[in-house]
């Protein structure tokens, strides 16, 4: 058995930007609602797809934002989609599908709390998005990411081919290399190829000698780049901590609550009615009642 955990926030942002504007017949764009159910539904038919959950950043902001004023919020995010973040996850309940909105934490928390809490019980947790903070969870044999997309799985080996460290590394790795999607600035000097040198032989950054002629890897302007992290192990100590994903989200469903037993019909047909998805109405192979 499978368990299969979707990245809400992600696949509503690619269904709106991938998919055409629908308007529903009161006005309101309804386009990327339309194509996450469209999409999940069609997930749901795949043969092994049996427990799923998605989780969503109902808000943008997390507990991280009073941690680090500089992390990333809602400014630029086009308002016809912010607007759908609500309807996108009634939405999702309405096929029966077991929904964790976020306001205190990320959906990406909610993602690591449950692939730790379940690993153990299922032959495999695949964590549907590319989002690269997740990787740091694919350290666990059973736990592996899959971008539905491009249609590619990543696990440990290929977190290491991707990024030149092994999954427990990425809160590091993200630290010093900056991450821009979540205002992460990271170190001064510390690019990709430095930072995964380094770290894939001393694993955290705690670990790497601030003296650069005890390092036991050869890094171009090591003296300036170990000068860096003497000077900005706060900061990079801070950055980690917010690339961190947390493994203790309340979540309060068990393992078999997230076995998917059809559309709730009534729910689910009247949505249907007032966003104008008449395409979708008979799209469930399954109803729960």
């Amino acid at each position: 058995m499978k368990l299969h955990l979707m990245d809400g926030t992600y696949e509503l942002f690619r269904a709106y930007f991938g998919a055409p504007p629908r308007t529903s017949p009161d006005g309101r764009e309804v386009g990327a609602t339309y194509g996450i159910v469209a999409s999940s539904l069609a997930l749901l038919a795949e043969e092994g797809v049996t427990h799923l959950a998605a989780a969503f950043d109902s808000v943008i902001e997390s507990f991280r934002n009073d941690v680090y004023p500089g992390y990333k919020t809602g400014e630029g995010i086009e308002p016809a989609l912010l607007r759908q973040f609500p309807l996108a996850e009634r939405a999702m309940r309405a096929i029966g599908v077991s929904v964790w909105s976020m306001h205190d934490y990320e959906a990406d928390d909610a993602l690591a709390t449950a692939a730790g809490r379940w690993a153990d019980e299922v032959d495999q947790v695949v964590v549907l998005t590319p989002d690269k903070d997740l990787a740091q969870c694919y350290g666990d044999g059973k736990v592996v990411g899959y971008d539905r997309r491009r249609q590619a799985f990543i696990d440990a080996p290929g977190v290491v081919a991707k990024f030149g460290v092994a999954p427990e590394s990425i809160p590091d790795y993200l630290a010093l290399v900056g991450d821009s999607a979540d205002g992460l600035p990271g170190l001064p000097g510390w690019g990709a190829k430095s930072t995964a040198t380094v770290l894939y032989r001393y694993v955290h950054l705690e670990d790497i000698p601030l003296d650069p002629f005890r390092w036991e890897v050869k890094v171009r302007s090591a003296e300036k780049l170990a000068a860096t992290l003497r000077t900005g192990m706060g900061d990079a100590l801070l950055f980690r901590f917010l690339a961190q994903l947390r493994r203790d989200v309340p979540l309060t469903e068990e393992l078999a609550d997230l076995e998917w037993r059809g559309a709730r019909r009534e729910d689910f047909l009247a949505l249907c009615d007032e966003l104008g998805f008449d395409r979708l109405r008979n799209r469930p192979y399954r109803w729960a009642d």
